[in-house]
């Protein structure tokens, strides 16, 4: 039986953090604020697959109110994430993911961030699609306030 998983994930930006997006340090004046690295396509993706199984949502796995994941590497969350999946006795078929910014653009960094959560997810790169789009200056994302993304994921049973 197939499982499909939506997440989204919101972070303000501001200067004096660093921007962490798909597990990439990406150099820019401002960065996401937030408990963790506040990376938020890999919170996305957390978020998508933990949907498709019903576990909840990032938050409830790693709560904002503990100490021990005060500024961790979401990269971490992730492969404890794609543990529990396993765990559940699915596999990944694809993921899809949307991050909305307006500014640094992303397109020289997606190709590694591809590489990246595949790696991570146990994937081949071209089961991973990372798209970075602007909100044309429109809502909190165009006026250069925060940064958003949107993820989908399908899993599958492992044979």
């Amino acid at each position: 039986m197939f499982r499909i998983g939506f997440g989204y994930d919101v972070h303000q930006l501001a200067e004096g953090y660093d921007l962490w997006i798909g597990g990439m340090k990406i150099p820019f004046e401002k960065g996401a604020v937030g408990h963790s690295d506040a990376d938020v396509l890999l919170h996305a993706i957390c978020d998508a697959m933990l949907g498709a199984l019903a576990l909840g949502d990032i938050g409830k796995h790693f709560p904002d109110t503990d100490p021990k994941y005060k500024g961790i590497d979401s990269k971490i969350l992730l492969k404890e994430v794609f543990k529990l999946i396993i765990d559940k006795g699915y596999v990944i078929s694809n993921m899809d993911a949307t991050v909305a910014l307006e500014l640094p653009k992303l397109r020289p960094y997606i190709d590694t961030m591809r590489e990246v959560i595949a790696d991570i997810c146990e994937l081949n790169i071209d089961q991973v699609s990372v798209k970075a789009t602007t909100s044309e200056k429109l809502g909190f994302v165009g006026e250069g306030k925060g940064i958003s993304a949107y993820a989908t994921v399908l899993l599958y049973p492992k044979a």
